[in-house]
């Protein structure tokens, strides 16, 4: 008794040990400010002062920070954005018309001297696509003339050609190509253009010109000229040496040095899962923490800066600013004159209504002005005084910390967003969840954050804490990194709300895919880490489609995909269906909950949808027609044997349910079907070694994801010999970089091989599985938040970032709580 004790304490003090040590220092993308999928900013680089920061969409969300030390000026965070002036306006900045036609024009219609009498004439954008208020382009291809004056090209310093094209663009500037692109963008984007091109501009007229191939799906066409304005920029400010980076799961830590000091950069972005009003309170705390290393004391100034881009979809939209007090803070707000409150939907989107606010304690030494971009080329020589109105303003704040000696003195910023109206349900506008009774307001959640600081910051490290620790003792170290890696992205993908009827909306985004808001195939992957940590979150996941059933909105007998286009949720848009893919998911996930929570109450509420959609499920699940499943970029096809084993762990899940409700009768009804389903699955994909990827296709396979709910809530409607067997194939399938879906590709999803790797019974065989994934984090050439879409081979991003599902990397932190 006495020796298994002293294992036990020596099992926990390495436990302890190991958490204390450093978690995530390697990512593809470091997050800073996270807290739905507008406020949302990362650094794409290893060094946080090599590179502006950025939207996780890619756009510049600047934020800047520099140390003076002695008169000597250090740069640690970001890098600052030149200031730009429009001398060609695209189509939000002002309204234009243009020369176009869809038939082909034959040669030299891009030159000066070309006739183009019997072209129409069309307002800017040309599109396909419905609220842009331009012209329609319905046709393969177009070709566009612009004729526009230029009153003085002598200040002309470097020219941007800025366009938005869908899909293939050609671009002439008086005669000479200038761009030519076979892809598409969703935004204006910044091309910068040759010496040359900005010399053929001249006083007078002058011709943009432009062809633009749709080769399927959306068509779009605009364009505009900038100029990059000279800056008198400080030539003597050094980069400061970045010495770390950590990421945990609530805060990313950077330590520099800075000549003579020290610096610490803590960026903490609060997502507590049990407590929802911290965790939707839109607010991050920056900290900078300065201290000597050479034992003298120094002259120090801390200068924090964040750009009004944060609160603009395009830095051409024209933003006001002003400056405020709130009890111990000082407030600096900005946010766009325009206001288009829930005016846009879409993917590739910022935010454009609502305010940005940088707040600072109200304390000798701390001075807060607004200024235009060039400011930030000289931090601490900002002029008195502040510009209320313009683009790409910044909100500046610099700190005078006197001496400092051997004793950290700090500089902290508060950043918080309040956008007024989160999300529009079924034609309502609701509030974000921290202000959902219309009783509260930005100024006091900022005031309730710098009170807390202390205890807020305690909560974080807890978190911190319990999530690497869980995970390190679910899967090893590797996999705990991965999990704090995924922790604040997926919750970040999502927004919480209060539906009219009261019930909790955790609403994702489906980020760098569609943008649709709450799809079910999304949810699906991202629930481990909710159930994991508080179930009620998944709930909020899922009542807004029960609610889309229940309320005779959507009328088919089976789940629907989604609830509409972020961030309005007011019906599916989606273009096709899922019927055993989501109603599979429903059914699985509601099971899920009444497991960990011991009983079946959330379930009941919805029971006569949940048989609806089992039922679906017999008819239609077991051997599934040529339909979509989860992984839709694959396209359609049928027979497939892993959607084949959701269907069935969806009649097994509600067998479990109705044995919870004590239906014995119904339970043994559903139980006995799907095992016998389970028989015959295993008989219709066995292709030797291995189970097949459909029913029709030997010599094939893939990830049989979907049988991992079998396995972790105990139900044994497979047995054992299919885990075994598929697990010991998978082992010899990997790549470098992990193993592929299936065997049609070489890419993978890595949430997926988070479930398949959880179906293995020894930690060796899980961490060969997971080892992969971890490299992927550390090694790809994409500087991007957090792919779940990658190569195996290349170890490149396929397609999406930023994604709420790999909050599915915590399904073995599950799999151990629900044990």
């Amino acid at each position: 008794m006495k020796t298994k004790r002293l294992i036990q304490y020596s099992m926990l003090f390495l436990l302890s040990a190991t958490i204390g040590k450093a978690q995530m220092t390697e990512a593809p993308a470091y997050p800073l400010i996270t807290h739905d999928p507008y406020f949302s900013i990362w650094s794409m680089t290893d060094e946080l002062n090599s590179e502006t920061t950025k939207h996780w969409t890619g756009t510049e969300h600047s934020l800047l920070g520099y140390v003076q030390v002695d008169g000597q000026v250090y740069n640690f965070m970001g890098q600052p954005v030149p200031e730009t002036e429009v001398i060609l306006n695209a189509a939000p900045e002002a309204p234009y018309t243009a020369k176009y036609t869809n038939a082909n024009p034959g040669d030299d219609w891009f030159k000066d001297g070309f006739n183009d009498s019997d072209w129409k004439e069309g307002k800017a954008p040309f599109t396909n696509r419905d609220g842009f208020g331009g012209t329609p382009w319905k046709t393969r291809e177009i070709w566009v003339r612009r004729v526009f004056d230029l009153k003085d090209v002598s200040q002309i310093n470097k020219l941007l050609l800025r366009v938005r094209h869908d899909d293939d663009v050609y671009v002439y500037i008086n005669g000479t190509q200038v761009l030519g692109l076979q892809s598409a963008n969703g935004k204006l984007e910044a091309f910068p253009m040759a010496d040359t091109v900005a010399r053929s501009l001249k006083k007078g007229k002058n011709l943009i010109a432009m062809h633009c191939i749709d080769t399927g799906g959306e068509s779009f066409l605009d364009a505009g000229l900038s100029n990059i304005l000279k800056t008198e920029g400080d030539n003597t400010i050094l980069p400061a040496v970045q010495n770390s980076v950590e990421v945990k799961a609530t805060q990313t830590l950077y330590t520099f040095t800075c000549g003579p000091v020290d610096l610490d950069l803590t960026f903490t972005s609060p997502l507590v899962l049990d407590d929802l009003s911290l965790m939707s309170r839109p607010v991050s705390y920056i900290s900078c923490k300065v201290k000597s290393n050479d034992r003298k004391k120094h002259d120090v100034q801390v200068y924090l800066g964040a750009s009004s881009d944060i609160s603009v979809n395009q830095n051409s939209q024209l933003v006001k600013a002003e400056q405020a007090d709130a009890g111990a803070l000082g407030i600096l707000k900005v946010g766009t004159v325009e206001q288009p409150v829930l005016k846009k939907r879409g993917d590739d989107l910022r935010i454009d209504w609502g305010y940005l606010y940088a707040a600072a304690p109200k304390a000798e030494g701390v001075t807060q002005t607004i200024t235009g971009a060039d400011a930030a080329f000289t931090p601490f020589n900002i002029k008195p005084g502040s510009k209320s109105e313009g683009r790409s303003l910044m909100l500046n704040t610099v700190y005078d910390l006197g001496k400092v000696g051997r004793k950290n003195k700090e500089a902290l910023l508060l950043l918080g967003y309040d956008d007024i109206y989160s999300i529009q349900y079924f034609g309502q506008n609701l509030k974000p969840w921290w202000n959902k009774d219309g009783n509260s307001s930005i100024t006091k959640e900022l005031a309730a954050a710098y009170t807390d600081y202390e205890s807020v910051i305690e909560k974080c490290e807890d978190v911190n804490k319990t999530i690497y620790k869980d995970a390190l003792k679910a899967g090893g170290k590797e996999y705990a990194e991965l999990c704090v890696l995924a922790y604040r992205q997926a919750i970040a993908a999502h927004k919480l709300v209060e539906s009219p009827d009261g019930e909790i909306l955790f609403l994702s985004k489906e980020n760098n895919s569609n943008g649709s808001i709450n799809t079910v195939d999304v949810t699906y992957p991202s629930a481990p880490l909710f159930l994991a940590y508080n179930p009620d979150l998944l709930k909020g996941m899922l009542n807004g489609i029960f609610y889309y059933s229940a309320s005779g909105k959507w009328t088919k007998p089976f789940a629907a995909h989604d609830l509409g286009t972020y961030p309005l949720a007011n019906g599916q848009t989606y273009g096709g269906d899922m019927p055993v893919e989501e109603s599979g998911n429903m059914v699985i996930l509601a099971a899920a909950i009444s497991f960990m929570e011991g009983n079946t109450d959330y379930a009941d509420q919805n029971w006569d949808l949940l048989t609806l959609w089992t039922q679906y499920l017999v008819k239609e699940g077991f051997d599934p027609a040529n339909q979509l499943c989860t992984d839709d970029f694959a396209g359609h096809f049928a027979r497939n044997a892993n959607l084949s084993v959701k269907a069935i762990v969806g009649i097994a899940c509600y067998g479990m349910m109705a044995d919870m409700r004590g239906e014995e009768e119904v339970a043994r009804e559903y139980t006995e079907l799907a095992r016998k389903m389970a028989r015959d699955w295993m008989e219709m994909a066995d292709d030797g070694d291995h189970y097949a990827l459909t029913f029709s296709n030997s010599n094939s396979w893939s990830q049989k994801y979907n049988l991992v709910w079998d396995k972790i809530m105990g139900m044994d409607i497979f047995p054992q010999e299919v885990y075994t067997k598929e697990v010991a194939y998978y082992l010899d399938m990997q790549n470098a970089f992990g193993l592929p879906l299936d065997n049609r590709r070489t890419y993978t999803k890595s949430d997926w091989i988070m479930w398949t790797a959880t179906l293995a019974d020894s930690d060796a065989d899980f961490e060969a599985l997971v080892s992969p994934i971890h490299k992927f984090a550390r090694k790809t050439q994409d500087r991007v938040p957090l792919s779940d879409w990658h190569d195996t081979v290349s170890g490149r991003k396929t397609g999406f970032k930023a994604r709420s599902v790999v909050g599915g990397y915590f399904m073995k932190v599950l799999a151990e709580k629900m044990d």
